[in-house]
């Protein structure tokens, strides 16, 4: 087994807490929570109200959550230094309804005062803090998108929050947090090639699931740790939120993989080495089964992209396995990068130049295809693998057609086969200098 469970119910199975009234190492969370609220302690269950180091907006709510601030005669932000503004969720606007929708964020964007705003095209909005430098480790960011647990990836604190919460943010430069438990997850070893980052969070929602981490912070530690990139980290951290997770945290960079006394409500190991690619099935991302269970079945649609697996390490990893290739008749296949920079980087490489030779459809930086806003929906009786995050009943379109998830490597050997696929049994293809010649 990859994966085994150890409970831990008392402080002499978490390392030990001191004795009654002594300060104890604390978790990654509540680390943050601490400094952030400007205690020494922390406890779980405790409630805290918090300066907020980085406050994200995009598109979809940018408008209602400044203008809510509007409405009630708020004149200035209590730091608008804070804030970051991108537009990636419905771009270019498919719509007069979203194109009339970012016109008012825009106003509203000059007369608060937002410079950090970064328009479309420039990329999908958790991708574009970490290039920017909008967040950083130690920090407490909240963001109008669920998967602000991303920053994680960075050993920051990131969490989705609503748009009246939003706007209580913005005007203080507060809010306030209910301290959560921990649940500790102990990587070990080396993935396997073909099996990636992607690969080890559907199988720890397959295993673990979304009950044990429901308002619990998910912290990820051990040496494998070390193993892992930033583009995985944020690939894992991205998911936490479909564990239920309040926050999802890696160690920081040079930090210390392990707190040693720290307490946790659970501890999971996880063997890298062991893992297969995974798949999770229609109508949750819960259910989720080895490649091998589902390989054969037919596929409509392919979509490599999304905040989860848009970067450059999961074109990369796609285009290697097509290169040189047509992907199956009758399989529509849809890139889209995670940002600007990513999609000049692929360019550069000759990535998408693989991608389109071989069939693929490669759009602008976007969220568009991931939620259903737009490109790419399916019809009743389609089935998609697509890299994103979800695949909830009438994510992408119509709530008859059904919806896939797995690693890039699966994605792009999928694509080639014309149904589901495991990606550690396609060849090797030719390399880009014997397609040249």
């Amino acid at each position: 087994m990859a994966v085994t469970n150890d409970s831990v119910g008392s402080a002499a199975a978490a390392g030990g807490r001191a004795g009654a009234g002594a300060a104890s190492p604390m978790t990654a969370a509540e680390a943050v929570l601490a400094r952030a609220s400007g205690a020494a302690q922390v406890e779980p269950g405790q409630y805290v109200v918090a300066e907020i180091d980085a406050m994200m907006m995009h598109d979809i709510f940018a408008a209602d959550v400044l203008g809510m601030l509007e409405r009630v005669g708020i004149a200035a932000l209590h730091d608008p230094g804070r804030a970051t503004v991108v537009f990636d969720h419905m771009v270019p606007a498919p719509s007069v309804a979203a194109a009339e929708h970012q016109a008012e964020a825009r106003r509203l964007l000059r007369h608060y005062g937002i410079g950090a705003f970064y328009e479309i095209g420039r990329g999908i909005c958790h991708q574009v803090m970490v290039e920017e430098g909008r967040v950083a480790p130690g920090d407490l960011v909240v963001g109008t998108d669920s998967h602000s647990t991303t920053y994680g990836a960075l050993g920051a604190a990131g969490c989705g929050i609503g748009s009246s919460e939003m706007a209580y943010a913005l005007a203080t430069g507060q809010l306030w947090f209910k301290v959560p438990e921990t649940v500790l997850v102990v990587l070990d070893g080396r993935l396997h090639p073909r099996v990636s980052a992607k690969d080890l969070v559907l199988y720890l929602m397959r295993e673990v699931g979304s009950a044990e981490a429901q308002y619990r912070s998910v912290e990820h530690a051990g040496a494998g740790t070390a193993s892992l990139s930033l583009a995985e980290r944020m690939t894992i951290a991205n998911m936490g939120v479909e564990m239920g997770a309040k926050f999802s945290l890696f160690p920081a960079e040079g930090a210390p993989t392990m707190r040693p006394g720290a307490r946790y409500a659970a501890t999971h190991t996880v063997d890298l080495g062991a893992l297969a690619p995974q798949v999770a099935l229609p109508h949750h991302v819960e259910n989720v089964v080895d490649v091998q269970d589902v390989a054969g079945l037919r596929i409509d649609q392919v979509f490599l992209g999304s905040c989860t697996n848009g970067r450059l390490e999961d074109l990369r990893e796609a285009a290697s396995i097509l290169r040189g290739r047509t992907i199956a008749a009758g399989v529509r296949m849809i890139v889209t990068p995670a940002s600007s920079l990513v999609y000049r980087e692929a360019a550069r490489e000759g990535l998408l130049a693989d991608l389109a030779e071989a069939g693929a459809i490669v759009e602008g930086p976007g969220c568009g295809p991931c939620f259903g806003g737009h490109l790419g929906l399916l019809a009743p009786g389609e089935r998609c693998l697509g890299t994103h995050n979800r695949n909830f009943k009438g994510r992408m379109g119509s709530p008859g057609a059904e919806i896939y998830l797995g690693s890039p490597s699966t994605a792009a050997a999928t694509a080639l086969v014309g149904a589901i696929a495991d990606p550690r049994t396609v060849a090797e293809p030719v390399s880009t200098q014997e397609v040249a010649s």
